[in-house]
């Protein structure tokens, strides 16, 4: 058994698996989702359970940059929540990464791009050569960091990843009350699909652990990965 942190995805969809509005930059559930009726009312539910997760979380670059951090120019309160960031083409500008420097307890930055500009006394660079080992950082997060429980919030891509390496030992979702569809548009879980029957290994089942039924018809699930 792998010696990695207790690693949680925690994501909000909706009901076909969708975790984004659409597929560009534009579209975002955080957003979008405060603007439709019989979805905004109940949506309070998943940022309030939110703030429940584990002071450790793991998303990535671009998430922080569609969320607009390079653009914020406020002195945040800061919280003791730390960041583990995989950000390849930085896409957090420097304005960015001061911002999660005053906002967050620690942060830590996961790249492959060799010149990364590092601000802040508590920001750290994890670099690899070519590629990200996910299981060499995981494992580097127990031992070095002592990271012991793990939220991880990315796009589906990376989601599929961290999945399909026995990374993710539990998935926690919130399920919003609406069907967005596209075939383009992010799932909780995308990368590369199956073409053959010997690859069904790569599948995970799960088992139930918990089943809540919110207000305003949202869902809240919890599984743990059994294989």
């Amino acid at each position: 058994m792998l010696d990695i942190p207790n690693s949680t995805l925690f994501m909000l969809m909706s009901v076909d698996g969708k975790i984004s509005t659409g597929s560009t930059d534009e579209l975002d559930v955080d957003k979008d989702l405060k603007l439709i009726d019989g979805v905004k009312e109940g949506l309070h539910q998943y940022y309030e359970i939110e703030q429940t997760t584990d002071l450790w979380s793991l998303n990535t670059g671009r998430v922080m940059q569609k969320i607009g951090i390079n653009e914020k120019t406020e002195i945040p309160n800061k919280i003791p929540v730390s960041f583990v960031l995989i950000d390849n083409k930085q896409h957090i500008n420097e304005n960015g990464l001061k911002y999660l420097s005053n906002w967050l307890d620690r942060v830590i930055i996961v790249t492959t791009k060799k010149d990364y500009i590092k601000i802040g006394d508590n920001i750290e660079i994890i670099y690899f050569e070519d590629i990200i080992d996910f299981v060499a950082l995981f494992k580097l997060l127990k031992s070095k960091y002592n990271i012991e429980d793990l939220t991880v919030q990315s796009g589906g891509t990376l989601n599929c990843e961290l999945i399909r390496s026995n990374l993710i030992k539990k998935v926690r979702i919130i399920v919003a009350p609406i069907i967005i569809g596209g075939k383009d548009t992010a799932t909780l879980v995308d990368g590369m699909s199956l073409t053959s029957n010997s690859e069904l290994s790569k599948l995970k089942a799960l088992k139930l652990i918990k089943c809540n039924a919110l207000e305003n018809s949202y869902l809240e699930l919890l599984y743990e990965v059994i294989n």
